[in-house]
């Protein structure tokens, strides 16, 4: 979110700059200036902003690079929970805090998350699946986790197949564009810490579509029971 989206939601609402500045607790001057594009909206003003004019998720400030932060597994829990994913609705009080787009990538990054958030990652695209995909592929290529993203975005289509929504065709091109920059390095979704048994059991049994991202993983379709 910028200055102009502020002023363009604000107007949407038919709501003064002094009402706004009073809600956002800022003054009428600083909420001007914003919309005029002379000072920059700060990530917790921003954040603020969304909540107020209940604007979507995806419209939350994205970091220029991704934060080196590791984020805890019950955070991660919790942001998925406060996005709405079924899984975790006993979190849904919890304040969103990270745009899906950062969590997706967050989440991808880290090399042991818990199989229960693991079967939550597809619900990402297929539930926000208009987020900032050049800055998700960006970042999943610096921290070359670009296989791991690509699996995940086609499980997410395929999640969206099968209700028959639109957002497929988008989460295929966000799949296809992944393709010329896969890895050829052999890795896991999220589960470094298997077993060589379980790799080999893997390397051998896994999906068709884990085996194209060179991917050691179990994951399929029909194990997103809380994904809709």
């Amino acid at each position: 979110m910028n200055g102009t989206h502020l002023k363009g939601c604000r107007k949407a609402r038919g709501w003064t700059q002094a009402e706004v500045s009073r809600r956002l607790k800022v003054t009428q001057a600083y909420v001007s200036m914003l919309e005029q594009g002379k000072r920059s909206l700060p990530p917790r003003l921003a954040r603020r902003a969304v909540r107020l004019l209940r604007l979507p998720a995806t419209t939350l400030p994205l970091p220029e690079a991704t934060p080196s932060k590791k984020f805890s597994q019950q955070f991660f829990a919790e942001q998925l929970g406060a996005l709405g994913y079924p899984g975790y609705a006993y979190l849904r009080h919890i304040k969103v805090q990270l745009n899906p787009a950062q969590l997706l990538v967050a989440m991808l990054m880290c090399d042991r998350v818990e199989s229960r958030l693991v079967e939550a990652l597809p619900w990402l695209p297929y539930r926000y699946a208009a987020m900032d995909w050049e800055w998700v592929v960006r970042q999943a290529k610096l921290h070359d986790v670009q296989n791991r993203l690509g699996f995940i975005v086609e499980l997410g289509r395929d999640l969206a197949e099968r209700r028959s929504l639109p957002q497929a065709v988008a989460l295929a091109q966000v799949a296809e564009a992944l393709q010329d920059s896969r890895l050829a390095k052999e890795g896991t979704l999220c589960h470094e810490g298997m077993t060589q048994v379980e790799r080999r059991w893997l390397r051998e049994n896994r999906q068709p579509e884990a085996r194209k991202w060179n991917l050691l993983t179990d994951l399929k379709l029909e194990y997103l029971v809380h994904a809709d």
